[in-house]
């Protein structure tokens, strides 16, 4: 049970009816969460709230609880809208919603850029109640008069510094204004830029704060790590690491959507099973790239700050930042990812010389001194790699008919030294020969050790084995940008340019 000023509160305690009581128990929920204990009542009392809290500190639940009670079942007009910043998220929340919603009769909608219009609109007919959805998306509906907003009683602003980020503020500012003045609205924050505070002057009555404490969003679950590193070391560097400790379930965050492209594609090249989720991609691929992450498909998942939103997988267990983040909020977010539901996990953050205040600044948020690493050296990384190739190799002889090769398996023998042969194998199976180029990126600026700036910016060998923010200041994000999928060649010097 989570504590408010001396008093140990439970669900019960929260001023939420039987009905919705009965729905938090079915879905698992044991007890509020900080968020949630400090949010409830005063949403339930008609507050304004501004929270500043993470994916995974329960807020959803937090605002969706309030809304689902206090929202009219028998009316259709929509009476609740959630804006949130990403496709992923948008999903997730609605999903969310609509299974504590389900007793209730309540109906959830989401519209998202990226797919098909028509069947929001055919949706949009059914008369849900909330709506849940991207901000490019929904200015198109409402452009289209597929959506009216002159009856909503609650809004919510959800992950309001990656809308920011993304270059939404101008349109969530025209969404708001078709919202009528009395509405109750909640704002939600990993972190409170001016911009997001200016949001809260404007637009919101008396907003109560409720933040969630550095010490509550980090966990004593998760070993932190940091490498000093220059740029051009941190791609060779990391996949030593791999090598070395095999992590299993393995997210990795760069700086920018380019970044995000050319890593995924180096490790594919050395044969890890990875994949690059960001924003250009189209609905599909991200929805089978999260599939296959989470049917341990793909072992290694390189994304951006922006990407990883909404992104709900466990049992992750190593999160690794090729690209420091530019805020310490965001740090916490991306390590959140790990060390969840009582498993442990690490976190290893590369480091370049200049950006050594970045950490610091870190460190003084989440009040834990990183360890340094020390990276592995070319053998050490050699003898992990060749603990898994030769596993391979045995696998390759237990499954192979050798009959069918004998003949010319003999001439082989009779050509070479036996010992030579199998080296050449564990070679090949190493896949270390493979040389993978990533286009420098210019380091952070050295901003003298605070840490508070903001940055726009998220195993088996071969096929078989285990395993940043986009550059969106200043501009728009297109809802409906859509990319064809890579497709990723296996050369013995790969080298990937710069396409931007």
């Amino acid at each position: 049970m989570f504590q408010v000023g001396g008093t140990h509160l439970n669900f019960q305690e929260l001023g939420l009816t039987a009905s919705l009581l009965e729905a938090v128990a079915a879905n698992g929920y044991t007890e509020p969460t900080a968020i949630q204990a400090q949010t409830i009542p005063l949403t339930l009392n008609g507050e304004d709230v501004i929270g500043q809290a993470q994916t995974g500190t329960g807020k959803t639940a937090a605002f969706a609880l309030p809304i689902l009670q206090g929202i009219d079942v028998n009316n259709p007009d929509v009476q609740a809208l959630v804006i949130s910043p990403t496709r992923e998220l948008a999903i997730q929340t609605q999903r969310e919603i609509q299974k504590l919603g389900k007793g209730e009769g309540a109906r959830a909608q989401v519209v998202y850029g990226g797919s098909d219009i028509r069947k929001q609109i055919y949706d949009l007919k059914k008369k849900p109640q909330i709506i849940v959805g991207t901000p490019g998306r929904l200015l198109d509906h409402i452009q289209r008069r597929t959506l009216k907003l002159d009856h909503v009683r609650f809004l919510v602003l959800d992950e309001a510094d990656e809308m920011l980020n993304m270059g939404f503020l101008e349109d969530i500012e025209k969404i708001i204004k078709q919202t009528p003045e009395d509405r109750q609205t909640m704002l939600f924050s990993a972190t409170m830029p001016a911009p997001i505070k200016r949001v809260g002057v404007q637009f919101m009555t008396d907003p109560k704060q409720v933040k969630v404490k550095a010490k509550e969003l980090t966990t004593d679950l998760v070993d932190q790590y940091y490498v000093k590193v220059r740029d051009n070391e941190k791609f060779d560097t990391m996949t030593r690491l791999f090598d070395v400790n095999q992590p299993k379930v393995t997210i990795i965050f760069c700086r920018t959507k380019r970044r995000v492209d050319e890593v995924a594609k180096g490790l594919i090249a050395r044969g890890y099973q990875a994949a690059g989720l960001h924003g250009d991609l189209t609905q599909n691929r991200r929805t089978q790239i999260m599939n296959e992450f989470k049917r341990d498909q793909i072992n290694y998942l390189v994304a951006t700050d922006v990407a990883a939103r909404g992104i709900d997988v466990s049992g992750v267990t190593h999160v690794y930042n090729f690209d420091i983040p530019q805020d310490p909020e965001s740090y916490v977010h991306r390590i959140g990812r790990t060390g969840r539901a009582g498993h442990h996990g690490t976190s290893v953050t590369f480091v370049t010389p200049s950006e050594m205040s970045y950490l610091r600044g870190i460190e003084k948020l989440t009040k834990v001194r990183m360890l340094p690493l020390k990276p592995p050296t070319a053998d050490e990384a050699l003898a992990g790699q060749l603990k898994f190739a030769k596993d391979d190799v045995a696998k390759l002889v237990q499954k192979t008919d050798t009959s069918r090769f004998s003949g010319v398996a003999q001439e082989l023998l009779d050509q070479y030294d036996g010992l030579d042969l199998v080296a050449a194998l564990l070679n090949e199976l190493s896949g270390d020969q493979v040389k993978v180029h990533i286009t420098p990126e210019r380091p952070l600026k050295s901003h003298g050790g605070r840490g508070n700036g903001r940055h726009s910016g998220g195993g088996y060998r071969r096929n078989n084995r285990r395993g940043g923010s986009s550059n969106y200041r200043g501009k728009r994000r297109n809802d409906h940008r859509e990319h064809g999928d890579q497709h990723h060649s296996r050369k013995n010097n790969f080298v990937i340019k710069n396409k931007h």
